[in-house]
């Protein structure tokens, strides 16, 4: 099943470069391409009590880092949040894991007519107080503790579902500023269009299974949104932004070719996974992603070239990046996560081609 899999996730690219995405007419092309009846039937049961491996995580986050849009120069500095006074961070502690909880105001702080191009989560690393610290043990030493940043969307019902967002290995006896790249998550508060803060989860685990690692990860400690919390440096979240009537992305469309009115373009086409009832179980990351589409038309070609069979000119893709993903594939009644790359996702170019 999990060939399947990949080869649904390699059909995806196809349908969205090149017609509009409906539901229905995704589903059809999926299936027969990969000669099936029906949609395989993931539920919410598959994700009980499943873990992501250290291994498939960190691959997941090199393929992100590497897969990241190149930031464009000169963005300027839209402001630095640091909470919302009256709501206290909580810090949660479990046997193998450290979670604290962050809440950021976004509401009015992003400059209109502006793009966020890069959201940095600055953390401040209290310095280690050794009583914390476990009895040594006959182990290989544990240097480091693994910090993750979650992205948290709260449903109306009361549940809440998480997005990995950044990942890194810190050092148990350094304290000072350790700074992460959230800008995934601002650009998902800001498809979600809530008049909501956004919300985010810092896990603190061991750096490999173990409960010695385990235990000397519960040493790290950050400062946290709490007022009782007297120690220097609160959590900040530093926004960078570009001015898009002096730096608007070349090639991309303008609000006339919504209406069809410009020439061949990008246009924004956001797909969200979590809405989608048949991917939102199947796949764990990302939530969703800018796809893009190419729109728009294009100048023809004179007469004279028509009757030599130079054909008609149309909108299309002519560059392409890959999308990190990770997705369940079932192995009998095991259910396990899979990290991948997969080809040709989001349109990075459109161009008028010629048929012919």
């Amino acid at each position: 099943m999990d060939a399947r899999f990949a080869r649904m996730l390699c059909v995806l690219c196809l349908v969205l470069t090149v017609r509009a995405f409906t539901q229905e007419g995704f589903k059809e092309v999926l299936l027969k391409q990969l000669g099936l009846s029906e949609v395989p039937k993931l539920h919410k049961r598959d994700l009980v009590d499943l873990v992501i491996p250290d291994h498939v995580k960190s691959k997941y986050i090199s393929m992100l880092k590497r897969q990241r849009v190149k930031r464009r120069a000169l963005p300027s500095l839209a402001g630095i949040l640091r909470g919302i006074p009256g709501n206290a961070g909580e810090v949660l502690y479990s046997d193998t894991t450290t979670r604290q909880n962050l809440i950021f105001d976004m509401e009015g702080r992003i400059p209109k007519n502006s793009e966020v191009t890069m959201a940095e989560l600055k953390l401040f690393k209290k310095p280690l107080d050794r009583a914390n610290l476990p009895a040594r043990q006959p182990h290989r030493p544990v240097s480091n503790a693994r910090v993750s940043v979650y992205w948290v969307q709260r449903h109306h019902d009361g549940t809440n579902r998480t997005s990995l967002i950044d990942s890194r290995l810190v050092p148990i006896r350094e304290s000072g500023w350790k700074n992460f790249d959230v800008t995934q998550a601002v650009h998902y508060w800001l498809r979600n269009k809530r008049r909501e803060p956004m919300f985010l989860e810092v896990w603190i685990e061991g750096e490999r299974v173990g409960s010695h690692a385990s235990e000397m990860a519960k040493a790290v400690r950050f400062t946290s949104q709490d007022p009782k919390d007297k120690a220097v440096g609160k959590p900040e979240l530093v926004l960078y932004t570009l001015d898009l009537e002096d730096y608007g992305g070349p090639g991309d469309c303008k609000e006339e070719a919504v209406m069809g009115k410009s020439t061949c373009c990008r246009q924004k086409h956001y797909v969200n996974f979590r809405e989608l009832s048949w991917t939102q179980y199947w796949i764990i990351e990302p939530a969703g992603y800018q796809a893009y589409q190419c729109s728009g038309g294009c100048l023809q070609p004179p007469s004279p070239l028509r009757r030599f069979s130079y054909g008609e000119r149309s909108c299309a893709v002519v560059e392409t990046s890959p999308l990190p993903m990770m997705y369940l594939v079932k192995r009998g009644n095991r259910t396990e996560i899979e990290a991948a790359e997969f080809p040709n996702m989001i349109v990075e170019k459109c161009s008028c081609v010629a048929d012919g």
